[in-house]
C-alpha cells in the first residue's frame, strides 16, 4: 500500500475511532440512553434530511423546487442548496426512513473521516515525513474542537471542514500551473456542498496560497489572476443553487442583527485545551501536538527564515482577526451570525496543522527548538487560567499530551523507537479528541434547547397522519404538541410549521396577523390549531390530544372569491381571520365572558404562563421578539360568566367562536371552490367555476409564482388572481424559484468559459510545428 493511501485510511479510521469512543464514554446516541437531538440538529438537519429520503423515494408532496409539506408551501431549492446539496447527503436514502437519525450521525462521522484524509492528502503532497505524522495532523484537523464540539450539530458545516484542505490543494496546483480543469470542478463541489463554511475556506485557502507562494519565490500577479479565475469559473458553475439560495434569504424573515462582541482573551485561550466547552467561544482546540510542533517554528534555525515567519505570522493573524469587529465580519460574509460568532474557527485549526506540517517536513525539530516549542504551549496554557471554562481535567489532559508529545520527539528516531513515538503521538489524539467529544456532549444538552430523540410516539404520529392523508383533497397537520421546528418534514403531512434560514416574510407576517405562533424571532413557525386557520388552508385533519381529530369544516386549496379589494389587516387577530374567510365567526365577549356555547379561543403574544377558562388550562411562551405565543383554545364555555385569566405580559384579545356560523360560511365558499385541484412538484392546476372574483390559493404568496403568464396578486398574504386571467375557467400556476433563471445562465455561461479556458491551455501547450527542410539548389 502507498504511503499517502495508508496515511489517508489511517487518518480516517483514527477520526473515527475517536468520536464514537468520545460518544460512547458520554453513552450519547447511537451508543448509549443519552440523545443528541439539540438545536438545529433535530430543529432542522434531521428533518430536512428525513424529506431528501421521501423526495430520493418519490413520496415527497412536491419537488426539488417546490415544498408542499411545511408552511403550507414554500420554496425548497434555496433550503436545498443551505442544508442538503453536500454530496453526502443522498446516502440517507440507504437507510430505513424510521432510522433517519442514525443515517446523519453516520453522515457526520463518514464527513470527519474524510476531512481527515483531505488533510492528509494535502500534507503528504506538500513536502516529505513519516507516513504516520501526516496521518496523526490530518486526524488532528479532523478532530478539531470546532469538530468535535460545533460540527457535530451543524453537519452541514463539516463540508466545509473537507473544504479547506481541498481548496488549498486547489492553490498548489495554480502554483504549480497544472489541473486548469479539474481545479474549478473541485471549488465548485466545495460550494455546492455548503456555501457559507467554503466561503470560510476560500478565504483561508488564499491565505495559505500567499503564504505558499512568498516561500517559494513564485509570488505572481499572473498566479494570482490564474487563482482568482478558477474561484471566478467553480464559484460561477454553482450558480444555478447559489442565486437562489441569495434571493430566498433576501425574501426571508429577517432574523436577530446584532454587533459582535469578542471573547475575552483568557477564554479564547482556554478553548485551546481539550474538554472545554462555551457556546460563545471559538472551539480552537487541536490536539497538543499541533501548538507543540507549530511552535518549534520560532526556534528551528534549520527551517528558512522566510518559512518560519510567514507561517507564524499567518497563525497569529488568522487568530486575531476573529476578535476584531471589522475581520469578524469579512469571515461571516458581512453579517454577524444569530449563533455562535466563532464559525471560522476551523481554518485557524486547518493553519496551525499545516504549520505544524511545514516543521516536520524539515526533519523533527531539535531539543532547543523543542523547549521552545514546549515553552509557547506552556504560555498559551498560563493566559488561560483565569478563565472560568478550564477545568482540572483539560489541564491533565493537556499536561499529559505535553509530556507524550515532548517525549516522542525526544526518543531515537530508529528501530523500535519510531513505534513507540507514534503510539505516544496517536495516543495523545485518541485520547484528547475522545475526552473532548464526550465533554461536550454532556455540555451541549445542558446548556442548549434539546429535544426528545425519535422513537415509539413519533412513530405512532407518523402513522396515524399517513393514515389520516388526503392531500390534495384537504391538508393533514402533524399538530401539537411539538416535536421539532420541521414537524411536517419528520413526521408527515402538509402543515404550516417551518423553520428554515430562508422562512418566507411574507408567510411570517401572514401567520402572525391570523393569530399564529413563533421562536426564534419569527423563523421558527407554529403550526395555529384553530378552526378558522384550518378552514381558510383545507386543514381537514390534525394531531391534537394523542390522536388525530377530523374536521368538515375545511375548504378546497383553491376557492374563488367575490370581486372585491384583497382584505386588509388590523391589530385583531380574531377580525384578521374574518375577511380572509369573508365571514363574522366570532362573537365579542359580553362582559368580560364568551356566550355559552361558544368556544373560547385566547390571543396574548406576549404572554408567558398559564391562561385558564375554568378547569381548563394552556400553556403560553410569549415575549417579542424572541417569542410570539400562538393564539390557543380554551374549550367551550359551559357555564355563563366563567372569564379567562390570562397571565402577565402584554396585550391580550378573546375571541368567541361560534362554529355554526364557522359551517354556514364554509358551505357557501365550497359552491365557489375549484371542483378539481392537482397539486404538482412545481406548481398547482385546478378548474374554476366561471363567473367574476379573485382565485385564491391556500398557500403563501412568495416569491416565484406565475399563473399563465399573469403577475399574482396577494389576498391577505395568500396566492391569488383574478378569474378573469383564467380564461377557460382552468388555473395553471408554477413556481421557479427568483433567481434561477439567472443562475443557470451564470452556470452555463461559466461551464462554457472553463472549457473555452481549458481548449485555450492545450493549444498553448502543444509544441510548436518544425517547418519544413528548404530545398536546396544543385
Amino acid at each position: 500500500m502507498p504511503n499517502t493511501t495508508r496515511s489517508c485510511l489511517a487518518a480516517a479510521l483514527l477520526s473515527v475511532a475517536a468520536v464514537c469512543a468520545g460518544d460512547a464514554a458520554a453513552r450519547v446516541f447511537p451508543f448509549g440512553p443519552r440523545h443528541r437531538a439539540v438545536n438545529d440538529l433535530a430543529n432542522q438537519f434531521v428533518p430536512f434530511h428525513a424529506h431528501l429520503w421521501d423526495l430520493l423515494h418519490g413520496r415527497a408532496d412536491g419537488g426539488p423546487l417546490l415544498d408542499w409539506q411545511a408552511g403550507w408551501g414554500t420554496s425548497f431549492l434555496p433550503d436545498y442548496g443551505t442544508y442538503l446539496s453536500s454530496p453526502f447527503a443522498p446516502l440517507v436514502a440507504l437507510f430505513p426512513r424510521g432510522d433517519i437519525e442514525y443515517a446523519v450521525y453516520g453522515i457526520t462521522v463518514l464527513k470527519t473521516a474524510v476531512a481527515a484524509a483531505a488533510m492528509t492528502f494535502l500534507l503528504r503532497r506538500l513536502g516529505p515525513g513519516a507516513w504516520w505524522w501526516a496521518a496523526v495532523l490530518g486526524a488532528s484537523y479532523a478532530l478539531c474542537g470546532w469538530s468535535l464540539a460545533e460540527g457535530t450539530y451543524n453537519p452541514m458545516w463539516l463540508d466545509g471542514l473537507i473544504a479547506f484542505p481541498l481548496l488549498c490543494l486547489v492553490g498548489e496546483w495554480v502554483r504549480e500551473g497544472r489541473r486548469p480543469l479539474l481545479g474549478p470542478l473541485v471549488v465548485a463541489v466545495c460550494w455546492l456542498a455548503n456555501f457559507y463554511t467554503a466561503y470560510m475556506a476560500t478565504l483561508g485557502a488564499a491565505l495559505v496560497l500567499l503564504v505558499r507562494l512568498a516561500t517559494t519565490g513564485s509570488l505572481r500577479v499572473r498566479t494570482l489572476a490564474r487563482a482568482a479565475v478558477t474561484t471566478t469559473i467553480g464559484i460561477g458553475l454553482t450558480a444555478p443553487v447559489l442565486v437562489p439560495v441569495f434571493l430566498g434569504s433576501r425574501h426571508a424573515h429577517p432574523g436577530l442583527v446584532r454587533a459582535f462582541d469578542p471573547a475575552a482573551g483568557t477564554d479564547v485561550l482556554a478553548r485551546l485545551l481539550p474538554a472545554t466547552y462555551s457556546f460563545a467561544t471559538p472551539a480552537a482546540f487541536v490536539c497538543t501536538a499541533v501548538p507543540l510542533l507549530a511552535g518549534t517554528l520560532l526556534f528551528r534555525r534549520d527551517v528558512p527564515g522566510r518559512e518560519r515567519w510567514l507561517w507564524a505570522g499567518l497563525c497569529a493573524a488568522v487568530a486575531l482577526s476573529m476578535q476584531g469587529g471589522s475581520t469578524h465580519l469579512v469571515w461571516h460574509v458581512f453579517a454577524t451570525p444569530n449563533g455562535s460568532p466563532y464559525r471560522q474557527t476551523f481554518v485557524l485549526s486547518g493553519v496551525l496543522v499545516l504549520a505544524a506540517r511545514t516543521a516536520v517536513s524539515h526533519g523533527l525539530p531539535d531539543r532547543r527548538a523543542l523547549l521552545g516549542g514546549a515553552g509557547v504551549v506552556l504560555a498559551l496554557a498560563a493566559g488561560a487560567l483565569p478563565s472560568p471554562l478550564v477545568t482540572r481535567g483539560a489541564l491533565l489532559l493537556a499536561g499529559a499530551g505535553l509530556a507524550a508529545v515532548a517525549g516522542a520527539l525526544l526518543l531515537p528516531r530508529r528501530g523500535r523507537y519510531g513505534a513507540v513515538a507514534a503510539l505516544l503521538v496517536t495516543g495523545t489524539l485518541l485520547g484528547q479528541a475522545a475526552a473532548t467529544t464526550a465533554y461536550a456532549d454532556r455540555e451541549r444538552i445542558a446548556r442548549l434547547d434539546d429535544y426528545p430523540p425519535l422513537g415509539a410516539e413519533q412513530e405512532r404520529r407518523a402513522a396515524a397522519l399517513a393514515a389520516a392523508d388526503g392531500w390534495p383533497a384537504y391538508r393533514v397537520d402533524a399538530g401539537l404538541p411539538r416535536f421539532a421546528g420541521n414537524d411536517p418534514l419528520l413526521l408527515g403531512g402538509q402543515g404550516a410549521a417551518y423553520y428554515s434560514s430562508h422562512t418566507p416574510a411574507v408567510l411570517t407576517e401572514t401567520l402572525t396577523a391570523l393569530g399564529g405562533g413563533w421562536t426564534s424571532r419569527g423563523r421558527n413557525l407554529l403550526s395555529p390549531d384553530n378552526p378558522v386557520t384550518d378552514a381558510v388552508f383545507g386543514v381537514g385533519a390534525r394531531w391534537r390530544d394523542g390522536a388525530v381529530h377530523r374536521t368538515e369544516t375545511y375548504l378546497p386549496l383553491v376557492t374563488v372569491r367575490p370581486p372585491g379589494p384583497p382584505p386588509v389587516y388590523g391589530p385583531s387577530p380574531f377580525r384578521n381571520q374574518e375577511l380572509l374567510l369573508g365571514a363574522r365567526v366570532y362573537e365579542a365577549p359580553r362582559a368580560g365572558a364568551c356566550p355559552v356555547g361558544t368556544e373560547v379561543f385566547l390571543w396574548a403574544p406576549d404572554a408567558s404562563g398559564r391562561a385558564r377558562l375554568g378547569t381548563r388550562t394552556a400553556d403560553l411562551l410569549g415575549g417579542r421578539p424572541k417569542h410570539s405565543a400562538a393564539m390557543t383554545s380554551l374549550g367551550v364555555q359551559r357555564t355563563a360568566g366563567t372569564r379567562v385569566e390570562v397571565p402577565g405580559g402584554g396585550r391580550s384579545e378573546v375571541g368567541c367562536l361560534d362554529h355554526a356560523r364557522l359551517r354556514e360560511a364554509v358551505t357557501a365558499l365550497r359552491a365557489k371552490a375549484a371542483t378539481s385541484v392537482r397539486p404538482t412538484a412545481d406548481g398547482i392546476s385546478a378548474t374554476v367555476p366561471p363567473g367574476p372574483g379573485t382565485v385564491v390559493v391556500a398557500a403563501p404568496h412568495i416569491a416565484g409564482w406565475r399563473c399563465a403568464n399573469t403577475p399574482t396578486a396577494s389576498y391577505g398574504g395568500l396566492l391569488a388572481l383574478p378569474t378573469a386571467s383564467t380564461g377557460t375557467g382552468t388555473v395553471d400556476c408554477v413556481f421557479r424559484p427568483p433567481g434561477l433563471r439567472a443562475g443557470l445562465a451564470a452556470g452555463v455561461g461559466s461551464l462554457a468559459i472553463l472549457l473555452l479556458w481549458r481548449a485555450a491551455a492545450r493549444r498553448r501547450s502543444r509544441p510548436a510545428a518544425t517547418p519544413p527542410p528548404m530545398c536546396r539548389s544543385v
